[in-house]
């Protein structure tokens, strides 16, 4: 069984991880037009793999605020998945959901807007994670979502505290989806270092 390296990933792997990526998004769009009642189309511009230090900088700054979607995953993966989305996309959503009502309060989010946007950040990530499960054939269960409106440094602090334990690197995917307006989020998955092999083994691109 070949080692895995995540600082020597070759082009094949890192295209199966870009791959993986774009068809999450596929079926996370689906999930959304499905709950929001209308079309959405959803693209991948970017996937890297980082390390977690240069997260902020990849997404826009730290002191941007953000909402942010966190889920631990187990099964034959383990790790954690983030759903981030910008401020002001996070309010076009809920306000589609809502049908279109006026925000609640001018700062932040309402308890009602709150729950909303947990909602679409649990439909999102657990379109995502079923993809992956059904590429792979991996078993993948997530955890009950938690949501925090924050500045992206402090929402990328929970998962800080635990990455020393699950891995090297992280897969960044940004996603940008359009209905009548383009909304801008990002995928961040950190499986530990053996969940990167397992999901290639399981892709056929490596042994």
């Amino acid at each position: 069984m070949a080692e895995f390296d995540l600082d020597h990933v070759e082009n094949v792997y890192f295209d199966v991880l870009k791959e993986i990526g774009n068809i999450g998004a596929g079926n996370a769009a689906t999930s959304l037009a499905t709950m929001l009642g209308a079309k959405v189309d959803m693209k991948v511009p970017r996937v890297e793999l980082l390390d977690f230090n240069q997260i902020g900088d990849a997404i826009g700054g730290e002191d941007q605020i953000m909402a942010g979607v966190y889920l631990v995953i187990n099964g034959d993966v383990s790790g954690s998945i983030m759903f981030l989305l910008e401020e002001e996309s996070a309010h076009v959503l809920v306000s589609k959901l809502m049908m279109g009502m006026p925000r609640e309060q001018e700062v932040g989010f309402s308890e009602m807007e709150m729950s909303a946007l947990q909602e679409v950040g649990n439909i999102i990530t657990g379109a995502y994670l079923n993809s992956l499960s059904s590429l792979t054939g991996l078993t993948i269960t997530e955890s009950i979502p938690d949501l925090t409106v924050d500045m992206a440094g402090a929402i990328l602090s929970v998962p800080a505290t635990e990455f020393g334990l699950l891995g090297d690197k992280l897969l960044m995917i940004e996603t940008s989806f359009t209905d009548d307006a383009e909304l801008n989020g990002y995928f961040i998955l950190v499986p530990d270092l053996p969940s990167y092999g397992k999901l290639l083994r399981a892709l056929g691109v490596m042994k």
